[in-house]
């Protein structure tokens, strides 16, 4: 692994050489430039982890505006680049609009040297998960637009990386005439997975006709699916047909496929294994050609061992089993899905934000898109607040959470005023920690 390496920007050599010792201590390899010019011109080569640069380059100068016109050319041109600002000349509002415009850290001279070289170590640590974490999502991200370029989509909204699995999977077995069961607690969004792969399948041009099986009493499902003659039983009037007569040549979509009755079940296989059925009422065999797909928020396995579904017919139906979680098993999912959801004309506020991210949504996405809905009524403005969510009291929707004086002044003095870890310690950015500080009026060690 490459030494780290940092850039110092100092127009006073003896600063340079100084860190240049002090890091070679801790295995950290150190640039010196003398001048501005220089440092922008080094960080446009590249392979530098951390800047720590003055902001004063003029022996009559104490402003700090030289500092802060490199700071912002730096920024413009290496924006992820960790930046620690150096200077005789510090006082924490100057600071706090430094830090509010990226700067990482904010150190005095002459500084300490424990101090100095704990901020440097935790930034390049941040910085290399930084760089990680972007290059996993750059992969990430052109995983997505693949599959939004070879797949309709059908608008299914998507980020976590247990959505992109089970969306992948479905798309690959979309072309196949295998069946597909869909295995996922209720209102997670089977039926757009479903639809999803009908969309793409070799039949998409036919129809696709869903039955809700769990939504029908027992003595209607049969009729429902296999249609009936007049005078099958008291109220049919007149023939009709049923689900699978309709879905000829298309998908068949079974949702909760196991809140069939065994009666049902034993038809329903007959009719995948044959094409061939008969309407309540007749006996005239009818054949169909269509795709099956299945979905049941039930332990089929367990109904299978206790003898409540049919292993045979469980066979039939799950060529290929979709795993489709909770929602709060794919979390990266709820804001893009809560912003899908929200009228454009209105925004989230942070909390709202955060109270979706700590709701464990036992309803799934169906609960997600009711509370979106409720709260876009309830926000008489643009934004939305975390109050009309309207969430279970168990979501905390204050500042429950919210870091004490205390708790700030406690972090800054367990890690000796390091701004990058007292920060992680109480769950902020060191923006927001410096925030924090500058209204509990809290000075920097």
């Amino acid at each position: 692994m490459a030494m780290p390496k940092i850039l110092v920007i100092d127009d006073n050599s003896s600063v340079g050489m100084a860190l240049e010792v002090l890091f070679a201590l801790h295995g950290i390899d150190v640039e010196s430039v003398t001048n501005a010019n220089e440092g922008a011109k080094r960080i446009q080569r590249g392979d530098i982890d951390l800047v720590i640069q003055d902001m004063n380059f003029g022996a009559d100068t104490t402003s700090g505006i030289e500092g802060i016109v490199l700071f912002h050319e730096l920024r413009a041109l290496s924006p992820d680049m960790p930046i620690i600002l150096l200077t005789a000349w510090t006082h924490l509002e100057h600071a706090v609009a430094l830090v509010k415009a990226g700067a990482a850290d904010y150190i005095a001279k002459p500084w300490d040297d424990n101090k100095l070289v704990a901020s440097a170590l935790t930034l390049i640590e941040l910085h290399d998960l930084q760089r990680a974490s972007v290059k996993r999502r750059r992969a990430r991200e052109e995983r997505h637009a693949s599959l939004r370029r070879h797949y309709d989509l059908r608008e299914f909204v998507f980020a976590d990386e247990v959505s992109e699995q089970a969306l992948t999977l479905a798309c690959q077995v979309a072309k196949s005439p295998l069946p597909v069961l869909i295995q996922g607690p209720s209102g997670a969004g089977k039926d757009r997975l479903a639809q999803l792969i009908h969309a793409n399948s070799s039949v998409s041009h036919g129809p696709m006709v869903s039955l809700n099986c769990g939504a029908l009493p027992e003595d209607l499902i049969e009729s429902e699916l296999f249609g009936a003659e007049a005078g099958a039983f008291a109220g049919v009037t007149k023939a009709r047909s049923g689900k699978l007569e309709s879905a000829d040549g298309g998908t068949l979509f079974l949702d909760e496929i196991a809140a069939l009755t065994p009666e049902s079940q034993t038809k329903l296989l007959r009719a995948i294994e044959t094409g061939k059925f008969s309407r309540l009422g007749s006996t005239r065999e009818r054949h169909v050609n269509l795709r099956i797909l299945a979905a049941t928020s039930a332990d089929v396995d367990e109904l299978v061992r206790t003898g409540k579904f049919r292993q045979d017919l469980l066979y039939r139906i799950n060529g290929v089993t979709v795993n489709l979680k909770p929602l709060k098993d794919r979390t990266d999912d709820i804001l893009p899905l809560a912003r899908y959801f929200l009228p454009s004309e209105k925004v989230l506020s942070e909390a709202a934000e955060q109270a979706l991210m700590q709701y464990d949504w036992p309803g799934n996405v169906r609960e997600l898109k009711t509370a979106i809905q409720r709260a876009a009524v309830l926000a008489t403005g643009d934004e939305i607040a975390a109050e009309h969510l309207m969430l279970p009291s168990r979501v905390a929707l204050s500042d429950a959470n919210e870091p004490t004086a205390a708790d700030v002044r406690a972090a800054l003095s367990k890690h000796r005023g390091v701004i990058a870890q007292a920060a992680a310690e109480l769950g902020l950015s060191r923006q927001a920690l410096y925030r924090r500080m500058s209204a509990h009026g809290i000075e920097r060690e």
